[in-house]
């Protein structure tokens, strides 16, 4: 496979800044503020967190079959693009559901609805970074996607808390921004893509009728360091999503001096400057010492900023041990997407990236039910928000957990791609 420049290696990862930007304005500004008009404060954790652990399920279901769909699709479009068309087509169309409608309900439908069409593109997308870049350029590629996505979030950060109000929050203006990053990030990579089957991989019959089967029949055993590694980025990155989940709630009541909403943005957006840097720090150092030592480093750095946050008084100190958690991420997200990429069989990359979604949508989810458990201890002890402690003490133990887990992952060759 011929090596690709950093041109393109931007365009076939421009689609992740539209997506990024969509994902990080929902999750952690707009769900967050336009739930308040409906659900009462005290349950504010709960409600938020059940809303996001059910379309996040669907994501993990979904994401793989697309993938998996689009490594047998043959069409004159390509192989990926079909799909990636139809999800974001559908994403626009429940996001304006859930904007324009109003009402609980319709928030619901609308989530709901994006989680399916978003993983219907998402699935295929994965796949396409191995189809076309060669696995001694795999960490760098990978490095630009975790910076494409971060790139997404600090967009967010820097332009939704002027769209959005904290008190009776509309999301209708914030909302039409998102569609419109969409849609021009979108065609960026689905026009300036190309697509070409490996030499490797011979196209073969859909197997509509057992296609379920197939895409969940694992072969644990001859996988099993593919399914290590994937159980490693599952328990680090709950660990992440905890922080990144609710933050919002955890500013208004840590923080009650600062805008909630203004405050969160800043806080997010330093942490993905730095994540943005450090990973692409660890894609190159990556690609030419061995990823698997960075890898564990990253979460002993990630477990210290999460302890650090149980003590953070003042905005600065949170903003501070927020950015060393961004540290850790930034090492984490590109070592361990560029060992999935070299581990992937080149036959079936859409099916087994889309399958790191297993980790990833569900260890987002998983997260999501740490929700009651923050609400009952903050309730609990009014004013001393234990909840809260107990949150990022469980994050710490878990990142930990996560570079114990990748013990046993043999060491990829830069210049080679195994087959599980």
């Amino acid at each position: 496979m011929r090596r690709v420049s950093g041109g393109y290696l931007f365009v076939l990862n421009a689609y992740w800044i539209g997506l990024s930007f969509m994902w990080n304005s929902l999750h952690v500004t707009i769900l967050p503020a336009v739930l308040l008009n409906y659900v009462p404060s005290a349950q504010k954790n709960t409600w938020l967190g059940l809303l996001t652990f059910f379309g996040l399920i669907l994501a993990m279901l979904i994401q793989p079959l697309s993938g998996a769909l689009s490594d047998r699709w043959m069409s004159r479009l390509g192989r990926r693009r079909p799909f990636i068309w139809l999800g974001t087509l559908g994403d626009v169309v429940f996001l304006a559901i859930l904007a324009f409608v109003g009402g609980l309900p319709a928030l619901f439908v609308g989530y709901i609805g994006l989680q399916i069409t978003s993983n219907i593109a998402h699935g295929p997308m994965q796949g396409w970074l191995p189809d076309e870049v060669p696995a001694d350029q795999l960490g760098m590629a990978s490095g630009i996607k975790t910076a494409m996505d971060m790139l997404g979030i600090i967009i967010s950060s820097l332009l939704i808390g002027f769209l959005i109000s904290s008190d009776h929050a509309d999301p209708k203006k914030s909302v039409l921004a998102i569609i419109g990053f969409l849609l021009v990030f979108g065609l960026v990579t689905l026009l300036g893509g190309r697509e070409k089957v490996p030499v490797q991989v011979q196209p073969r019959p859909l197997p509509f009728k057992g296609l379920w089967k197939e895409v969940f029949n694992f072969k644990m055993e001859g996988d099993k360091d593919y399914w290590r590694l994937i159980f490693s980025r599952f328990l680090y990155l709950v660990g992440i999503y905890g922080f990144q989940s609710f933050a919002q709630y955890f500013i208004r009541d840590r923080f009650p001096g600062q805008n909630p909403i203004v405050f969160t943005q800043i806080v997010m957006g330093t942490f993905v400057v730095v994540l943005i840097i450090f990973s692409l720090l660890a894609g190159a150092l990556g690609d030419r010492y061995g990823r698997k030592k960075i890898h564990i480093l990253s979460g002993f750095i990630g477990a210290v900023g999460a302890v650090l946050l149980i003590f953070a008084v003042t905005p600065v100190q949170l903003i501070a041990f927020g950015c060393l958690m961004g540290v850790g991420l930034g090492i984490f997200m590109s070592t361990n997407w560029a060992m999935a990429n070299q581990m992937a069989p080149a036959a079936e990359a859409g099916k087994y990236m889309g399958l790191t979604n297993l980790a990833t949508a569900g260890s987002a989810a998983v997260a999501r039910l740490e929700c009651p458990l923050i609400d009952h201890f903050n309730n609990l002890h009014p004013g001393v928000w234990l909840g809260w402690t107990i949150l990022f003490a469980l994050s710490a133990v878990l990142m930990l957990a996560s570079s114990l887990a990748l013990r046993k992952v043999p060491e990829q060759q830069p210049s080679a791609q195994s087959q599980p």
